[in-house]
């Protein structure tokens, strides 16, 4: 027999009031203080949401301090080994792996709905050639509601399907779009003889003219970015992508919000921001400077892509990561390229510098994914839509989960005010 447990909260001039403890199958326990309002007439103060767990989830889970990564309960260093990313999507759409059958439907369902409406292809002219792509990611996306507008009853689980593989399908093309606008070359059509990121490699980097040959290592690495990516718990930008489902808005817009919220350099933009970083050091011979600086607390430079504030001990997706940052420098011959070796020099001090490893500032994820686009030709600017576009699948997937959950309300986060009391205007003329 299970014995319930509670939690008593004693307030001064209050009698002690109770609260159940709700136990999950992984991590911390948490109290219940759905009544806490009407119990106590008291809200609890938590910026950051550091100590509140915003949902019961069964998608992913995370164990910072000892660095687990587990989606639907498999660790990612085994998904990311034995599986490709459309795998991984199924997976964490419907909770389990596919068997062969499965995988070969749902690879087949992704595939054939990877086109965009012609007519969202002239959306692109409206933005100025040299707007950031995450500015056109986002009114893109946010404008396929307009055109996919056919499976809207979210209470239906063919509608939710519809729209799953519609934006799984469709956001390879709408990034590879974004990038060819934004240097003034024809869209590629997909090519449905081609995996999906072989087809994404090709929409990117070929050209109507010549015949574009995914290189296999290449693909490999961004398939593995795709799938160290697709998903993370409640980061900011999925309690976004949440938060606006709650008030039961379209997929689209919802995915669209999470985009914006990703743009963010503390967010998906800290790859971007890593290779700024590097750019800005410029030279191995200036490496030992720039440590001197991030050690320094009167000193405003940091160190992106060191540390990670969900996992205090190494980012399990980093040590995949540095894996395929290897094999693609050493496919490319690019070990020896200044910005590479920088950032090589920069990981074998962080690894070895007592103030890294006490303080566990071990390279993240972000560091080597940002190394191997480069590597393979993606800009800079693109790295966060490339980001979105694996993350879509860990958004569409919480977004399902929340809107099919019978506990689900709109999302209404409370405040502690602290502005001005209660006034009386004072008419024009009296006003000093």
């Amino acid at each position: 027999m299970t014995i319930e447990r509670k939690a008593t909260l004693s307030i001064d001039g209050l009698a002690p009031v109770d609260f159940s403890i709700m136990a999950p199958v992984h991590g911390n326990d948490c109290v219940d203080i759905r009544t806490l309002g009407a119990k106590t007439g008291l809200f609890t103060y938590d910026s950051g949401f550091m100590s509140t767990a915003s949902c019961k989830s069964k998608i992913t889970f995370i164990d910072g301090d000892v660095g687990q990564l587990l989606y639907r309960g498999y660790p990612i260093e085994q998904l990311a080994e034995n599986c490709n990313f459309l795998e991984v999507t199924y997976l964490l759409k419907n909770g389990e792996l596919p068997n062969a059958q499965q995988k070969a439907e749902f690879e087949a369902a992704v595939t054939h709905h990877t086109m965009v409406h012609e007519q969202l292809a002239k959306f692109f002219s409206g933005f100025r050639r040299d707007a950031h792509p995450m500015a056109v990611m986002t009114g893109v996306v946010g404008a396929l509601s307009a055109f996919y507008h056919d499976a809207m009853d979210f209470a239906d689980a063919e509608h939710r399907n519809t729209n799953f593989i519609h934006l799984i399908a469709k956001m390879p093309t709408i990034v590879a779009m974004a990038y060819k606008y934004s240097i003034g070359m024809p869209f590629m059509h997909p090519d449905n003889e081609l995996s999906y990121s072989a087809n994404f490699m090709r929409m990117m980097f070929g050209n109507p003219c010549e015949k574009y040959v995914p290189n296999p290592v290449l693909v490999n690495a961004l398939d593995t970015i795709f799938t160290l990516h697709a998903d993370h718990e409640q980061n900011a930008s999925t309690s976004t992508v949440r938060l606006a489902g709650s008030s039961g808005a379209n997929p689209f817009a919802c995915i669209a919000a999470g985009i914006a919220c990703l743009w963010g350099p503390a967010h998906g933009g800290a790859n971007e921001a890593c290779l700024q970083m590097l750019e800005e050091i410029g030279d191995v011979s200036r490496v030992p400077e720039f440590i001197a600086r991030a050690k320094d607390k009167n000193d405003s430079f940091k160190l992106m892509g060191f540390g990670h504030r969900v996992y205090k001990n190494f980012d399990p997706r980093a040590t995949l990561m540095r894996k395929v940052c290897n094999e693609v420098l050493t496919e490319l011959g690019l070990q020896n390229d200044r910005l590479f070796k920088l950032a090589m020099e920069l990981e074998r001090i962080a690894l070895e510098d007592p103030y890294f490893v006490e303080k566990k500032l071990y390279p993240n994820v972000d560091f080597y994914s940002g190394i191997v686009q480069k590597a393979i030709g993606i800009p800079t600017e693109m790295f966060t839509c490339i980001f979105a576009l694996a993350r879509t699948v860990g958004w569409m997937t919480q977004w399902e989960e929340m809107i099919t959950d019978p506990e689900y309300k709109i999302g209404r986060p409370r405040q502690l005010y602290v502005g001005a009391a209660k006034r009386d205007v004072v008419p024009l003329a009296q006003r000093g």
